[in-house]
């Protein structure tokens, strides 16, 4: 591949920034985060100007991304919000996250470190621009951005604000650098030739964006291929609450990772749960798939559920149902179709609870709640770049702390291995 000399200086240029970023300390970085704030306020109105130019270009193409691109008053706010909660979080780099002495008197400790630079490939939604940005930089990390064409005018007004606040605390803007070239091979050549520039690559987007980045990195990604998360309604389960989740968790927003796509009905209830889950999911307009024991007891002429309905993420007000015998019996379910994302249960037995958010392999598990909660700004991580369903580190939203590694200190006194 030929050598792409403007990602190659992107890249230089986030490697040198992060040797600044060690010289900051969190006051500092602090100081740098609310001066962004500020010019997301003064200059709030270029920034909707900016937007406008995506807006109408989404409308022009019909995308189904127009309400995730339009920005205004409220959700620039809310974007000052979040930069404002990640400067109240107290950052973990350079701590000691654990230290012991040996018998031989060597003493070792973890200190907390920034991963390095991290590249995030994203789509639609700008305020990705600003969460993933002030993360980054209050953790020590800096960041190449490569959105979506879709939000490109949006986008680049955010990280152009974002690096003025930089410049004008005098530190170096290439701590946080986008990537203005909307040339598509740009993407391949990041992830596959950059690898001695970039330390993560965080995707964040829909099912082929992330299944194109998974295949094509020969760096280290972070990050979901898919959300299918169920919702598990035991013997045990207060009917109103059930009632409550299951709408909250498939209707607040069904286009989102954490919404619930699988609703679990124990048999032992579904004389008394099933109908009246499944009519007040109806009213919201959600389309019902059921299998033939659930068809038994409801009513309404729905959909038969085939085994791909269990494999599905609709991330559409569409929700496949199934009866289960007990709480093994959904956890069986659970793990062999879910994607290791976010699953619940609402019961009021404790006991049962137990063995369920034990014995599920997800990311995040919850007890008499919704799915939707499976986010970085309701965990109190102020924001967050994303959810990882990896089995390593890090699991579920990725904030603050999340953006952080470790590395281990001995500190002997001529210490030498017999």
């Amino acid at each position: 591949m030929y050598k792409n000399l403007y990602l190659e200086k992107v890249g230089k240029d986030a490697k040198n920034a992060v040797s600044d970023l060690s010289k900051l300390d969190e006051k500092k970085r602090n100081i740098v985060l609310k001066q962004f704030c500020i010019y997301l306020k003064i200059y709030s109105n270029l920034i909707l100007k900016a937007n406008k130019k995506d807006v109408l270009k989404a409308k022009k193409n019909k995308s189904a991304s127009y309400e995730r691109l339009k920005l205004n008053k409220e959700k620039i706010y809310q974007i000052r919000q979040s930069v404002i909660e990640i400067i109240k979080l107290k950052s973990s780099v350079g701590k000691i996250l654990s230290s012991w002495k040996r018998p031989n008197g060597l003493v070792i400790k973890k200190l907390s470190i920034p991963i390095g630079v991290i590249g995030v490939i994203y789509e639609s939604r700008p305020n990705v621009t600003s969460d993933v940005s002030a993360l980054c930089f209050k953790s020590g990390n800096s960041v190449i951005l490569r959105g979506g064409s879709e939000a490109f005018h949006s986008n680049k007004i955010l990280s152009d604000l974002f690096r003025k606040a930089l410049k004008k605390k005098n530190c170096n803007p290439n701590s946080v650098q986008f990537i203005k070239n909307k040339d598509k091979s740009n993407v391949d050549y990041l992830l596959s030739q950059m690898v001695k520039y970039i330390d993560i690559i965080i995707p964040r987007g829909g099912k082929n964006l992330i299944k194109k980045v998974r295949s094509k990195s020969k760096i280290q990604t972070i990050g979901h291929l898919e959300g299918i998360c169920h919702v598990y309604i035991n013997a045990d389960a207060n009917l109103n609450m059930a009632i409550e989740v299951v709408k909250n968790a498939k209707m607040r927003n069904f286009n989102i990772c954490g919404a619930a796509e699988t609703l679990l009905i124990d048999k032992k209830c579904l004389k008394t749960h099933c109908k009246p889950i499944l009519n007040e999911l109806s009213k919201l307009g959600c389309k019902i798939i059921g299998d033939q024991i659930i068809r038994k007891f409801y009513s309404k002429k729905i959909k038969t559920a085939k085994l791909k309905d269990w494999k599905t993420e609709y991330l559409s007000p569409k929700i496949s149902i199934k009866s289960v015998n007990g709480v093994e019996d959904a956890i069986e379910h659970i793990n062999e179709y879910g994607t290791f994302h976010t699953d619940a249960i609402v019961t009021n037995n404790k006991k049962v609870a137990k063995k369920f958010l034990s014995n599920i392999n997800s990311s995040i598990a919850i007890h008499n709640a919704s799915t939707q909660f499976a986010d970085g700004g309701e965990f109190g991580f102020g924001a967050e770049v994303g959810i990882s369903t990896e089995k390593l580190h890090p699991r579920g939203p990725v904030g603050l702390d999340q953006l952080t590694t470790y590395k281990y200190i001995l500190e002997g006194k001529g210490h030498i291995r017999k």
